[in-house]
């Protein structure tokens, strides 16, 4: 490559703009009476359950001495109220076109070559697959994670804000896979044209609201965001749960990385042992719980193996590669080359 095509400074800004999601405790029969949950502090006392040095573990004595010691705990929590049996999950989320111009790019040849590459996509693909896929994870409510485990009905309420434009899909969340994307029924279709209007205009917006209804049961637990805690300072709590004023909350990014995980473009895909299912569009395929990079440069089928090729002009094998390049800058990053 040539040093003059290189951009050392290149930035895009993320097109899929989730709000923080917000918890509300209603019942199934009600869906329009609800209250916001807050989070509750509980101290428990729980046992030893990690692993043991073996001069512990084969000596009796000293492991009943180490089990009797009290694991005392100070956690947050949060469930639905007694009379409740009903999840109510809420977030907006904000669609923008423009990923044709970057935030920053210091590199008028490369900037150009860039913006040739993406036209050429959008006039041939329309981020229709993109679209659908998107479309798909907010039908099935992938943004729940831990709350959609055990659910008795489902159901996603999707309405379009914009002054003119208004439309709403309800979406019975139960009959949409978090496994795969092969669904083009009336209301996905709907929906993704929109999300894929929005992405292929230059200046164009969409609004929307997300609320989202999971019958868990009376008075059951539900999983707001977990908070990292890098100074603890004098604090003893062991688990933080997200709040916002008080009222139990997800975080946004944690939002973004359930309806960004369309990604089954990745080579271990194929292998039925080594699939992870659909994973969030990373430049390395990265998926920190199981401590993978799916996508790797020693394979070639990393964002920038890929990228570096697609925006200087050339060929992709696969129109897959072109539609994951593409949901990477969708995702937005800084993305710039060394000189060096």
């Amino acid at each position: 490559m040539a040093k003059n095509d290189t951009a050392s400074v290149l930035a895009f800004e993320k097109k899929l703009v989730p709000s923080d999601g917000f918890f509300y405790g209603a019942t199934w029969a009600d869906k329009n009476n609800v209250t916001p949950l807050a989070l509750q502090e509980k101290s428990v006392r729980g046992t030893i359950s990690n692993r043991l040095k073996a001069a512990v573990k084969n000596d009796p004595a000293k492991l009943d001495a180490e089990v009797e010691k009290p694991n005392l705990q100070t956690v947050d929590a949060c469930a639905l109220g007694t009379e409740q049996d009903t999840l109510k999950h809420y977030f907006t989320l904000k669609v923008l076109g423009g990923v044709e111009t970057p935030s920053a790019c210091n590199n008028a040849a490369f900037k150009t070559s860039y913006q040739q590459a993406v036209k050429a996509y959008i006039e041939k693909e329309g981020f229709k697959e993109l679209a659908r896929r998107y479309a798909v994870n907010i039908a099935n409510a992938r943004f729940l994670w831990r709350n959609r485990v055990g659910v008795e009905q489902l159901e996603v309420q999707v309405k379009v804000l914009n002054k003119g434009k208004e439309q709403s899909w309800t979406f019975d969340a139960t009959q949409y896979s978090t496994r795969h994307f092969d669904y083009g029924d009336q209301q996905i279709q709907e929906l993704a044209d929109n999300i894929a209007q929005a992405l292929s205009g230059g200046d164009s917006c969409l609004m929307m609201e997300i609320s989202t209804f999971a019958q868990l049961g009376k008075a059951q637990e539900v999983y707001p965001s977990e908070e990292l805690v890098l100074d603890k300072g004098k604090s003893k709590k062991s688990k933080v749960l997200y709040q916002v004023q008080g009222h139990a909350a997800m975080h946004s990014q944690k939002i973004g990385n359930a309806l960004r995980s369309i990604d089954t473009w990745y080579p271990a895909f194929a292998d039925e042992e080594k699939t992870a299912g659909p994973i969030a569009i990373e430049p390395y395929g990265a998926v920190t719980n199981l401590g993978t990079a799916f996508r790797t440069p020693k394979e070639k089928q990393d964002f920038y193996s890929h990228f570096d090729k697609w925006a200087r002009g050339d060929e992709l094998p696969r129109v897959e590669d072109e539609h994951y390049v593409m949901a990477v800058l969708v995702r937005g990053g800084v993305f710039g080359e060394s000189e060096k």
